[in-house]
C-alpha cells in the first residue's frame, strides 16, 4: 500500500468515498461538501493524493487544502510555519479500522515536510473519535477549538521533524 498523488481519473472513485462516508459517525460532510469544485480545486494545486493497495484499488484519500479562514485560526503556533492543513480525509468503508488513516497521515507529513512545512495541523469534529483516536496515536497537540462553516472544531497541530 502507498500514498500517489491523485489524477483527474481518480477524481469519481474520491467523490464516490466522499459521498458513502456521509452520514458515519463524526462525519461533518454534506451533499453539498465536499463538492466537485473542491475535488477540482485540490487536483489543480496538485494537493489531492490517494492511498491504493497492491492491486491498485483506491483505499482512502487526503487533500493538503488551501483555507485561509482556518490558516487564520489564533490556535497555530508562530514558530511552526508554515504548516500544511490536511483536510478530506477518507477511508473506504471497507478497509476502515486498518490504520490506513494513520498510514496516509504519515505518508502526507513526509509530502509536506519535502514542501518545507514546519508543521502540519487539522480540524477535526469532536463527534469524530474515530479521528481523535488516530491524532492521539500519532501525537498531535490539541492546540485550541474554532467554530468555522456552521460545526466546532478541534484544531490539532504536529511538528514535523526535519528527518522526514
Amino acid at each position: 500500500m502507498a500514498l500517489y498523488q491523485a489524477t483527474i481519473g481518480d477524481k469519481p472513485y474520491i467523490m464516490a468515498l466522499y459521498t458513502e462516508a456521509i452520514g458515519s459517525e463524526g462525519c461533518t460532510w454534506n451533499e453539498d461538501y465536499p463538492s466537485e469544485e473542491t475535488m477540482d480545486s485540490d487536483l489543480a494545486r496538485g494537493d489531492a493524493y490517494v492511498w491504493k493497495d497492491e492491486m491498485g484499488e483506491l483505499l482512502g484519500a487526503i487533500s493538503i487544502d488551501d483555507d485561509h479562514v482556518v490558516e487564520e485560526l489564533p490556535c497555530w503556533s508562530a514558530q511552526l510555519q508554515p504548516a500544511a492543513e490536511f483536510a478530506r480525509l477518507v477511508v473506504r468503508e471497507d478497509a476502515r479500522g486498518q490504520a490506513i488513516a494513520r498510514k496516509m497521515i504519515l505518508a502526507m507529513m513526509q509530502v509536506a515536510a519535502k514542501r518545507g512545512c514546519k508543521s502540519v495541523h487539522y480540524l477535526v469534529s469532536p463527534g469524530n473519535q474515530r479521528a481523535v483516536h488516530s491524532y492521539a496515536h500519532l501525537h498531535f497537540t490539541l492546540c485550541g477549538e474554532a467554530d468555522l462553516f456552521g460545526e466546532h472544531w478541534l484544531c490539532y497541530e504536529k511538528q514535523l521533524l526535519l528527518s522526514l
